[in-house]
């Protein structure tokens, strides 16, 4: 598969069209193959952080009969099967922005487990992960929390909401403005990737220890 070479404007604007058939073509056809490719190359990285044969799943969309989606992305877990029910790596777009996340989204059985390697790994963690990084309780909403308002406080409460609301997500990483020049260069923006991945292998290390159920 060929090398990433970077993002553009019109990726960005897939998200502008109308209706879901012409929407789901465009995104199929224009920002999943970027994103697979995104994956393909940062799976060795993703493999060798975790010490886990990590696999690519590209976002397909499949349940939507009406509305289209306003984002999109691939993600890189520890099993053929799928990814959401386990930790995982995104990386993905809105029409706004690029993600690069880890998370730990609603469907995951170690959510209440991992909230408690959380709290006792607070001070670690807040000192760990960099200052531009973000944060984000659900991962249907393009809204993020800076990590200075997780020093501030927020870090209890969304790791308390991931141990009590059967729903509660967390996610971990950088986001990128569509205007930031580092989304025009492929390798710089793998580079990126693989950087955000090693600071984030800190969180993807609590969850080896929980036991699934």
């Amino acid at each position: 598969m060929a090398n990433f070479t970077g993002f553009n404007q019109k990726d960005f604007d897939v998200f502008k069209i109308d209706g879901l058939d012409e929407r789901m073509e465009e995104l199929r056809g224009r920002l999943s193959p970027k994103l697979e490719t995104i994956a393909t190359e940062l799976e060795p990285t993703a493999s060798s952080l975790t010490g886990d044969e990590m696999f690519i799943h590209v976002a397909k969309h499949a349940r939507r009969t009406k509305n289209p989606p306003n984002d999109t992305w691939a993600a890189l877990a520890n099993s053929k099967r799928g990814y959401k029910k386990l930790p995982h790596f995104q990386i993905g777009m809105w029409e706004t922005h690029v993600f690069i996340w880890f998370a730990v989204i609603y469907e995951s059985p170690i959510k209440s487990d991992f909230a408690k390697e959380l709290k006792a790994n607070k001070e670690h963690i807040l000192s760990t992960i960099p200052d531009d990084f973000v944060w984000s309780k659900d991962h249907t909403e393009p809204d993020t929390i800076s990590h200075k308002e997780m020093k501030n406080g927020e870090f209890d409460r969304l790791v308390d909401r991931l141990e009590n609301v059967k729903k509660a997500e967390i996610l971990c990483g950088l986001t990128l403005d569509r205007k930031d020049s580092r989304l025009k260069n492929g390798e710089e923006f793998i580079k990126l990737c693989e950087d955000t991945f090693k600071n984030l292998s800190v969180l993807y290390d609590l969850t080896k220890t929980i036991q699934y159920n």
